[in-house]
């Protein structure tokens, strides 16, 4: 089928760009940007802060029980001088009208422990529903707007917690287009062998934006669900795109036409790209054993971009290589002068943050290519650069590393199975948690609404514990009992007395001595269910920002071995299917874990002990953050297993071809290399972009994908598949012939 696909879009080569693709990309992305409802509640899971919230909006106080902010002030002068009580009573008064919002000031009876006695700093205590982030961050600038007319001197106003925590994604998908643009013509040398790949990539990255805000209208999906799918996206698509162009090339160079050099492409490499692309996409919906909804729409979001681009790279793909046919080597120096005009340009844009350079930097490389056609210059822009002309194959570098391993082969795997542990030891000791403001840069108002609180009353006093209690038995002296105990313990500052916020319901306010991303934090939540406050004789809940963050941790740190459980099983059965083999699956999925293990233990190392945060620009150690393991396990795990495909399906072709697993090792290593090292590449420079931005969850996030990847590109891929290859020989291929005859068949090599 996949031979008949690449024939009719290389014959049709215009039918299939502008009567197929252009208009569908076109179609969805309008449709996608005119409906599309992206929406975020991070909702939490069955827990006892759960039952805080559900406690509380019964009684009519949706707002009392969920996520907390401040409005923190200071002023030389005092925060009691008149003028600035008068400014800032009449600002509470104001917020106190937006539906949904309780705020404390420090100047009523239930705040008055929230001015600093050694400080002239005071804040009040915003509380507010439960909301997606859209809402929140709309409910943030609500409340900035009613306080920027305030003036009165000396006066500073800073605006804390999550809520004012300013969230934005780094040009990531930017860098990842410039670095993949720089490293395939550094790769390949040729403009048209690294735009066929990215030009692929861009048609199915818009239709997959397109389709996903379609999809939003039928389920939730979080508002950075385009951003993580054009990560995912644009990477595969390259991948995908790269790897049938190498064997497209190949072909030619072997005297095929290109007709039949592009059907063997696709029927050949085509088929791995599927597989690679089904095993990608059952690894991101594996994530629907978390049970949220968000993500689930966020493994919906990420799959269909990945859909997009398989799609697009054996279909849109041929189609262009059918108006390419052997120009796909020739690069004038026109082409490659207006290349790199768009890239500078480009490159100026992001660093210095001007978007108009972006804009301008694609005409400017079209008109510096147009200059060739002037006759003026005609002669010397319209020139060829000389083709790139490779040894042979024995004499690449890639072979002869192969068989450098090879003639190794006992060291090569126990060096390379030693890099992994030794990286991946300190997943041992992994925290999960969530950050708070305090990791900002000082210039953010979160982050100055922190640093003032902590000066003044210390850093617990940011994420307050929200205690809770409907008990019908209790009683003026239980309930002052339960303040004297929770007081009394060595990591509380303040404990309020009981306010009752409606007929029978109570709540206290608790202020840690640490702050929210401290361990001491989360063992005083568990102190206080375990033993405090059982022993009151009340059935008290504790809630509020660090209680639901332990929940949430505790919730998702659960769920991750079903989801590794899950994925690693029906990989390992695909991988079986596909390669008839029973050891090179298991082999497959023990070290894409190990190399997944690697990159969990360099974020421990260096999020939560702290090894090395500064050179990446991360404020304090801290834990790392509860979603993070889930999302890296099944994008990564994924990914891995994309290159996996890719050099397992040529070795199994060089093997069903030569039947020697040497040279098949050495042959299949040999032509695969470059593409997977210049993938890889591309990879990791998308994902590092991440650690560019300011979010220490983005950073987190960004540089676990971006090791893992490099780790799996060149550890794995390179030192221990060749490594295990040459030990296990012929029994790579061997699986019992019962099992054998009941298995489906999928061949993923072609029959070229």
């Amino acid at each position: 089928m996949l031979a008949r696909i690449a024939r009719f879009s290389f014959r049709k080569r215009s039918v299939m760009i502008f009567a197929i693709w252009l208009p569908i990309m076109i179609a969805f992305s309008a449709a996608g940007g005119s409906v599309s409802n992206f929406h975020t509640t991070f909702s939490l899971p069955d827990s006892e802060s759960k039952d805080v919230v559900d406690i509380l909006s019964r009684s009519g106080n949706e707002n009392r029980g969920g996520d907390t902010a401040q409005i923190v002030f200071t002023a030389p002068q005092g925060t009691d001088d008149a003028e600035v009580k008068g400014a800032m009573e009449e600002l509470f008064s104001a917020l106190a009208t937006i539906d949904g919002l309780h705020v404390t000031s420090p100047y009523s009876p239930e705040g008055a422990a929230q001015n600093s006695t050694s400080e002239p700093i005071a804040f009040a205590t915003i509380e507010f529903e439960p909301k997606g982030q859209a809402e929140m961050l709309a409910l943030a600038d609500d409340i900035k707007d009613l306080a920027k007319d305030i003036d009165v001197d000396g006066l500073r106003i800073a605006f804390g917690g999550q809520m004012f925590g300013e969230f934005e994604f780094p040009p990531s998908e930017i860098l990842g287009l410039l670095a993949a643009v720089i490293i395939l013509l550094v790769a390949f040398g040729s403009v048209l062998a690294m735009g066929l790949p990215t030009g692929t990539a861009i048609f199915g990255l818009v239709s997959g934006i397109g389709i996903i805000g379609i999809a939003s209208t039928t389920m939730e999906m979080p508002e950075f669900s385009t951003q993580m799918s054009a990560m995912i996206g644009l990477g595969v698509g390259i991948d995908y795109a790269l790897f049938i162009v190498t064997r497209y090339r190949e072909n030619l160079h072997a005297g095929l036409d290109p007709e039949e050099a592009t059907v063997r492409a696709v029927d050949t490499s085509g088929r791995a790209v599927v597989f690679a692309g089904i095993t990608v996409m059952i690894s991101l919906l594996g994530l629907f054993v978390v049970g949220l909804p968000f993500v689930r729409g966020l493994a919906v979001a990420a799959a269909i971009g990945v859909l997009t681009m398989m799609i697009a790279s054996i279909t849109l793909l041929p189609a262009l290589l059918g108006f390419a046919r052997h120009r796909v080597d020739n690069t004038t120096r026109a082409a490659a002068a207006g290349i790199a005009t768009w890239v500078l340009i480009s490159l100026a844009g992001v660093v210095i943050t001007k978007p108009v350079l972006l804009l301008a930097a694609i005409p400017a490389g079209i008109v510096v290519w147009l200059i060739g056609f002037i006759p003026a210059a005609k002669a010397k822009m319209r020139t060829l650069l000389p083709h790139r002309r490779l040894p042979p194959r024995e004499k690449q570098f890639w072979y002869r590393w192969s068989q450098f391993i090879q003639r190794r082969p006992w060291v090569g795997f126990i060096a390379g199975t030693a890099v992994l542990l030794t990286l991946a030891l300190p997943v041992l000791d992994i925290r999960l948690g969530f950050g708070d403001t305090g990791n900002l840069p000082k210039d953010y108002t979160a982050r100055e609404a922190y640093d003032l609180i902590s000066d003044g009353f210390g850093p617990g006093f940011n994420a307050p514990l929200v205690l809770v209690t409907d008990d019908t038995s209790a009683t003026e002296q239980s309930l002052a009992a339960v303040q004297a105990a929770v007081a009394a313990d060595p990591n509380v500052a303040l404990a309020s007395p009981a306010v009752p916020v409606t007929d029978g319901v109570y709540l206290w306010q608790v202020y840690p001595k640490t702050s929210s991303q401290d361990a001491a934090t989360s063992d005083l939540v568990v102190r206080l269910r375990d033993e405090l406050l059982p022993a009151s004789g009340l059935d008290v809940k504790v809630g509020g920002f660090n209680a639901g963050s332990v929940d949430f941790a505790d919730y998702l740190g659960s769920r991750l071995p079903y989801l590794i459980g899950g994925v690693l099983v029906v990989s390992f059965l695909l991988l079986m299917i596909v390669f008839r083999s029973i050891l090179v699956p298991l082999k497959a999925v023990i070290v894409n874990l190990l190399s997944v293990g690697a990159a969990y233990g360099v974020i421990v190392a260096i999020f939560q002990w702290g090894w090395g945060k500064d050179l990446i620009g991360v404020g304090k150690a801290g834990p790392v953050e509860a979603w993070a393991p889930m999302m890296l396990f099944a994008i990564v795990f994924g990914l891995s297993m994309d290159y996996e495909v890719f050099l397992l399906s040529r070795m199994k072709e060089e093997f069903n071809r030569t039947g020697d697993n040497a040279s098949a090792v050495a042959n299949g290593l040999a032509v695969t290399a470059r593409v997977i090292t210049a993938a890889a590449l591309i990879m990791v420079c998308v994902f590092s972009a991440f650690a560019l931005g300011v979010d220490r969850q983005l950073k987190l996030f960004g540089l676990g994908m971006a090791v893992a990847v490099l780790v799996d590109a060149t550890v794995v891929r390179m030192v221990l598949v060749p490594a295990t290859m040459e030990l296990l020989g012929a029994r790579n291929w061997w699986i019992p012939k019962w099992l054998d005859r009941i298995l489906p068949r999928v061949d993923v090599e072609g029959g070229h």
